[in-house]
């Protein structure tokens, strides 16, 4: 074999296909190894073809991808149940470095003086709370209720001094929906030793963003007496009030409406747990529980109501928990004692003293919402500091509601105190002598008996884990509170691939508090990450988004406030209190890296560098850190603990794919785009625009996020591309080509290419949300339901369902912008502002929403609108409109096509036609520059075909020109011929229009414009267009449409070009679309007089001329030929059913014209029409003379049969004979070929020899040729040599027949010429001679009869006078 087969198995890479893979040296075989290489196989192309087709995406679509994955991976964040599973935990770290402290003391405000003053004259002590929502607080002195500012100087009191009973109780709520007046946004609800009653509470803001509080009496109460309340719950989702009785374990509700019912008032009192209706009094029920059982009374002594689960939970005085359904009323569902609780326990740790003590109670309960566990329901908190984590389930792992009662509670995980530093080794724990064994623990970090936290008078858990527990104050110290928070960083860390249970650790820290608290709060909105499980602790998420938690807590001093603080504010304290270790600062940076990976590292860095970082000054109050060296600390970090790209050849698995796709940015960009999510995070699913309806109002539209929201991060997108812009030359990746000049191989190249690639994306996309964001602000600052009017009903669809993440990434977005940009400078232009300043505004604020193009476009608009309102006919309207013009036709490339077809209607509303058409022209022109349309056009218009596209944005704007025409057609369609002004300038517009349309040079528009003249029926005027345009399109629409082409040559002929119609007449009769045979025989016989029309066209040679001339006249013959074969055929009745509908169909429509040897072979010849086969010997100039003669002997034959067929009434044979051969003489023009005399004359001789019925007369054979003008002296010659043959019949007598004709051609050949008055007799003498020569041979022999004789004698007598 010669050449070399493809091999079966996959080849090998050849040295050099990879990276830095050196290639061997060429060798002498290279030249011969390159030629056997081109004969293997090339691979298949599938996956070049699918690597082709991947789309190509911005960089800001790349950009937002990794915006998404963020987010994406940030929702992913570990939830509470996969950290505090079925066991026990207890890790802590107690930072000495203030800047590791979790939490930090923010500001304690004092009790104004004026409630000091009154708290030393009260009898029943001193109770207070604070109500953070309002930054407000409470006290209650024996009766009276007062509230003040705590946040403000020297606040003024809001006192209720109307009850005259001792008040216990104080709880702030949310009210019911519906029941009170909008301005009422809360409730006090003050029970007094009497009554409770609802208090209505009203808020406004002040111009220096504090709130003042106003009370209103509601007179709502239901009577308490004998009730000693001390613990009231709310439902903030329903307004629903709970209450307890602190000498009983009755459930007690405070209901309330609007209205009052038939058989209740607005307010009732309602025991859950007992009789709605108690009619023993007090006194009688305190004897009877003095001399009854000596059995203590049980009672509750904590309420917590869960919302998401619509459950509420008690806690006993001696540590029972007791769950029950909230639904119309509330039903019990479950009773837990302690001791029942803690027995499955023992499944996962020994016994401890912190559990198992006999002193040991539970102090607080605290609810844990749905959204941040699905199992977790509550934690409770005991007085030895350990917290005990319930599940509550309803049959195998079922979720629990109020609809879905629990089966099961019990202890799922503890997390028992830090150990105590003070507390001696676990060794020495153990007494004197004694041999029990330790109890194993796998988790030697946790102190199963530390006392560090007790006794724990008070706790509290705050979602996401904050947690707080108070000690009780002695004689040694003021109270403290031990303030804890999980390490959330270190459960986020991507790189710390450990059990998540062993990251659960928390940061721990003592804080003192003034004196004994008595109440806390959260100041600020209730955290919440995500709205499920997943996600919702993810704290590290939300330092940006939202404000960091702070806690209110109120002591017998005042209200301390207590800070969380976040990651990025510890990375700025560990910048400014740096360790005093040997590492220093670096080795913080190196222990944060390892805690909590590189990319966090880089987004908390740089946001520090970026001013995000707080702290608390001297004055209590929260600053950014501006230090200029912790900022250079952090820029530093970010710079130089950013990591670098990675890219491995090895894990290229399509190598069609390009090697920079497969780059791993560093931890740098991660931690870039990390910071960038977290600012848009709010805002980046969230819809632009709001819309709300309200009853018996317009509908409003709104920012879904709040504008001071957007400005702030607008604010701080911009600090960061300020903080990249400078830093550009070090952060590698945003370097450019000074980087890519250091690497030292192929993969750092490719590396640093991707990363340049990354980093550049996301400055774009920071780019596109600064302005975005610009541009959102700028529409807000509109009426935004006057700007969505103004759109078309789509848009304001689209403008409705746009998100951020659209608006920032997607081209549809920046479109639908630009829409609204233009409304709003639409709707400022009609309201009168000058467009100038709004569109610099635009352009200043967003430039890529309103770009130099729209600026000019708007400066168009507004010019069109002054030339309306200075009148369109006139001058100075002109001038305008001409600028207008100008003004569009510069930026016809960015013109929309709704501005396009608002500016054509003005103009044709002011009647300036001809700029109307000019500038659709040119944006046409400029929508296509390639002309591509043009080049589909010309291909044949496939539907399927991408230029279509092209063209359709050309047609677009040919329509309206369109629309222009029809309107100025009608206008002037009327117009007089006098000559007023008003016609005159009508008629001078009318020009303006028509010249430019008939000048135009796109052949585009110029085609769809002949289109349109004759889709409306007016065709004709293409007639009266001189230009070669006209020629070409219909020389193209001809191809495809016969009403084209019959255009085409009513053009030619009315051009006095005949030549050219008559050539596209013969290509009508010669094409194929369907005609009829009449049809084309007609489009030839017009063709022939055209053709033979004199032409006054100099172009036009004569040779072409008859050459077309010939070529018509030959295939008209052709065509008469198939019409007397259709006809014939028509009339033939052995042609019959479906075979004659096939064969008349053929003739007269599907084959067109047919070749002569077709029509001859398939139907003349074989239908035995034997005159017609004569025809096509003549038109073919066959000659053969026995086809001749065969044709002519059959001929007669046939019409003698015919004869004999149709007789006695038909015609007989001679009759019909005589009749064909002369018909056959005058269509052959006697061709001496296919008219052969002699064959001739010897046949009808022969046929009239022989006997039959009805004879012909006498000379009958010299009679028919005599008929069709056959010369007598050819026809003399024939009949003597039938004469002189001797052959038969022509012998003996039947001789004397020829004989007599012979006489007879004689005679009349003699009278002829005497008729004509010819000078010689016959002609010439040698026609006489021949004629006496012939008449002596006959007068010397026997064959003349009498009559024959005598006339022979009186032609030589003529003959002889002359």
């Amino acid at each position: 074999m010669t050449s070399v087969m493809a091999p079966q198995t996959p080849q090998r890479p050849l040295p050099g296909g990879f990276i830095n893979t050196p290639a061997p040296a060429p060798s002498i075989f290279a030249q011969q190894a390159a030629s056997l290489r081109q004969n293997i196989q090339a691979p298949t192309s599938d996956q070049n073809a699918g690597h082709s087709q991947t789309p190509q995406i911005s960089a800001i679509e790349r950009a937002a991808r990794m915006v998404n994955e963020t987010l994406a991976q940030e929702q992913r964040f570990p939830d509470l149940e996969s950290l505090v599973g079925q066991g026990m935990s207890g890790e802590y770290e107690l930072p000495t470095n203030p800047a590791w402290l979790p939490y930090q003391k923010l500001r304690m405000y004092d009790l104004p003086t004026a409630i000091i003053e009154q708290a030393n004259q009260t009898v029943g002590g001193l109770q207070m709370g604070v109500m953070p929502g309002l930054s407000h607080c409470w006290a209650v002195m024996d009766n009276c209720l007062y509230l003040w500012d705590y946040t403000v100087q020297n606040p003024e009191l809001i006192g209720y001094e109307e009850n005259v009973h001792p008040i216990t109780a104080v709880e702030l709520i949310k009210p019911k929906p519906g029941v009170f007046v909008k301005d009422i946004s809360h409730l006090l609800v003050v029970a007094t030793s009497d009554t409770m009653l609802l208090l209505g509470v009203a808020t406004q803001a002040t111009s220096t963003g504090a709130k003042t509080v106003a009370l209103y009496n509601t007179r709502m109460l239901i009577n308490t007496k004998g009730l000693h309340v001390r613990e009231i719950e709310a439902s903030a989702k329903t307004g629903r009030i709970f209450f307890l009785d602190a000498g009983s374990e009755d459930i007690y509700e405070f209901q309330y409406q609007q209205e009052e019912g038939w058989f209740r008032g607005k307010c009732a009192r309602v025991c859950h747990t007992g009789s709605s209706y108690d009619f023993v009094p007090q006194p009688i029920k305190t004897i009877g529980a003095y001399l009854g059982s000596s059995n203590k009374q049980k009672t509750l002594r904590r309420l917590a109501l869960d919302d998401t689960r619509d459950l509420l939970y008690t806690l006993g005085d001696d540590s029972e928990i007791k769950v029950w359904l909230v639904q119309e009323s509330v039903k019990h569902a479950l009773t837990r004692p302690f001791a029942n609780l803690l027995q499955n326990t023992g499944h996962f740790m020994g016994r401890t003293d912190l559990l198992y003590s006999k002193d040991v109670r539970i102090v607080e309960l605290s609810t844990i919402p749905a959204t941040e566990a699905s199992k977790l329901c509550i934690m409770a908190t005991t007085n030895t500091g350990c917290r005990l984590y319930f599940s509550a389930t309803r049959g195998f792992m079922g979720q629990v509601d109020a609809q879905n009662a629990p089966h099961s509670m019990q202890i799922l995980h503890i997390r028992f105190p830090p150990r105590d530093p003070n507390a001696p080794p676990p060794q020495q724990q153990q007494s004197n002598g004694s041999t029990a064994v330790q109890t194993y623990n796998p988790q030697n970090n946790i102190d199963t008996s530390s006392k560090l936290l007790y006794p724990t008078q008070a706790a509290h858990r705050i979602p996401p884990g904050y947690f707080l527990a108070f000690q009780q104050p002695d004689q040694a110290r003021r109270e403290r509170v031990f303030c804890s928070v999980p390490d959330f960083g270190r459960l986020k860390n991507p790189q710390d691939t450990s059990p998540l249970a062993s990251r659960f650790v928390e940061f721990g820290q003592w804080i003192d508090l003034p004196s004994a608290h008595s109440m806390i709060s959260v100041v600020t909105p209730t955290f919440a990450a995500t709205s499920t499980p997943m996600g919702f602790g993810n704290e590290l998420a939300t330092q940006f988004d939202k404000p960091s938690a702070e806690i209110a807590v109120m002591t017998a001093d005042g209200v301390q406030t207590i800070r969380r603080r976040r990651l990025v504010d510890v990375f700025a304290s560990m910048m400014r209190y740096a360790s005093t270790d040997e590492e220093g600062r670096d080795g913080d940076i190196k222990r944060f890296v390892r805690a909590y990976g590189r990319g966090e590292t880089a987004a908390t860095a740089l946001a520090v560098a970026c001013g995000q970082g707080m702290d608390v000054t001297a004055e209590s109050r929260i600053t950014a850190v501006t230090d200029p060296d912790v900022i250079e600390a952090a820029r530093k970090a970010f710079i130089d603990h950013g990591g670098k790209p990675e890219y491995n050849s090895n894990a290229v698995v399509d190598r069609n794919a390009e090697p920079i796709d497969s780059v791993r940015p560093s931890p740098r960009h991660d931690g870039l785009a990390l910071y960038v999510s977290r600012l848009v995070r709010s805002l980046w699913p969230s819809r632009v625009i709001v819309q709300s309806i309200l009853p018996g109002q317009a509908p409003q539209s709104t920012s879904s996020v709040a504008l001071d929201k957007l400005r702030n991060i607008q604010r701080d997108l911009n600090t960061l591309s300020e903080f990249l812009s400078r830093n550009r030359p070090f952060i590698e990746g945003l370097a450019g080509a000074q980087a890519l000049g250091r690497p030292g191989s192929r993969q750092e190249e490719i590396a640093l290419q991707g990363e340049h690639r990354a980093m550049n994306s996301i400055v774009q996309l920071i780019s596109s949300i600064i302005e975005g964001i610009s541009f959102v602000l700028v529409l807000f600052d509109e009426r935004v339901e006057d700007i969505l009017a103004a759109l078309s009903e789509e848009s304001r669809k689209r403008a409705t369902d746009l998100t951020f993440e659209q608006l920032f990434v997607s081209s549809q977005g920046r479109e639908l912008a630009k829409e609204l940009v233009k409304a709003i400078v639409n709707r400022n232009i009609v309201s009168g502002s000058n467009v100038d300043t709004v569109a610099e505004a635009l352009r200043r604020r967003c430039g890529s929403f309103c770009s130099a193009d729209d600026v000019v476009i708007f400066k168009a608009q507004e010019q069109v609108k002054r030339a309306s309102e200075a009148g369109g006919q006139s001058e100075t309207g002109r001038v305008l409109l001409n600028e207008s013009q100008r003004l569009f036709q510069k930026v016809a490339a960015s013109l929309s096509a709704e501005h396009l077809e608002w500016a054509v209607q003005q103009y044709l509303n002011m009647s300036f036609y001809a700029g109307a058409i000019q500038l659709c022209l040119v944006v046409a022109q400029e929508r296509d520059r390639a002309k591509r349309a043009l080049a589909w056009v010309r291909d044949g218009s496939n539907e399927g075909d991408a230029r279509k596209a092209d063209y359709d944005r050309r047609k677009s704007c040919y329509n309206l020109i369109f629309s222009a025409i029809e309107q100025l057609d009608r206008e002037t369609a009327n117009m007089p011929q006098g000559a007023d002004r008003e016609h005159h300038i009508a008629a001078r517009r009318r020009a303006e229009a028509y010249d430019i349309i008939n000048n135009s040079d796109d052949s585009v528009f110029q085609t769809c414009l002949y289109d349109w003249y004759i889709e409306h029926g007016q065709a004709d005027r293409l007639l009266e267009i001189d230009t070669q345009l006209v020629v070409e399109y219909l020389k193209h629409r001809a191809q495809v449409d016969r009403a084209h082409a019959d255009l085409l040559w009513k053009y030619h002929a009315h051009h006095n070009d005949y030549l050219q119609a008559a050539a596209t007449q013969l290509d009508l009769a010669k094409g194929y679309f369907v005609l009829s045979l009449e049809e084309r025989i007609g489009y030839l016989s017009r063709a022939r007089t055209n053709a033979s029309t004199r032409s006054t066209a100099l172009m036009d040679s004569r040779q072409s001329k008859h050459q077309l001339l010939r070529e018509i006249s030959d295939l008209l013959e052709v065509a008469n030929i198939q019409d007397d074969i259709l006809q014939r055929m028509k009339a033939d009745h052995r042609l019959v059913g479906e075979r004659r509908t096939a064969v008349l169909n053929i003739l007269e429509r599907d084959k067109g014209i047919m070749e002569l040897g077709d029509l001859f072979n398939q139907f003349s010849d074989a239908a035995g029409y034997y005159d017609i086969n004569l025809l096509i010997f003549q038109i073919a100039d066959h000659r053969n003379p026995g086809d001749v003669e065969a044709n002519w002997t059959q001929l007669i034959q046939s019409e003698r049969d015919r004869a004999l067929a149709e007789a006695p009434h038909g015609t007989v044979g001679w009759e019909r004979i005589g009749a064909k051969v002369q018909e056959m003489g005058r269509r052959l023009d006697l061709a001496e070929a296919i008219f052969p005399v002699p064959k001739l004359v010897t046949m009808l001789e022969r046929f009239a020899i022989d006997p039959q019925e009805f004879p012909p007369p006498a000379h009958w054979a010299a009679d028919v040729m005599l008929g069709v003008n056959v010369p007598c002296e050819v026809l003399l010659p024939a009949f003597q040599a039938i004469y002189y043959s001797g052959e038969q019949p022509f012998t003996g007598s039947k001789k004397r027949i020829v004989a007599a004709d012979l006489v007879y051609i004689c005679q009349v050949w003699v009278a002829e010429s005497e008729r004509k008055g010819e000078r010689l007799v016959l002609g010439s003498e040698e026609n006489v001679e021949m004629v006496f020569s012939c008449l002596e041979s006959l007068k010397g022999g026997r064959d003349l009869t009498p009559e024959s004789n005598k006339a022979v004698e009186g032609v030589l007598a003529v003959l002889g006078g002359r």
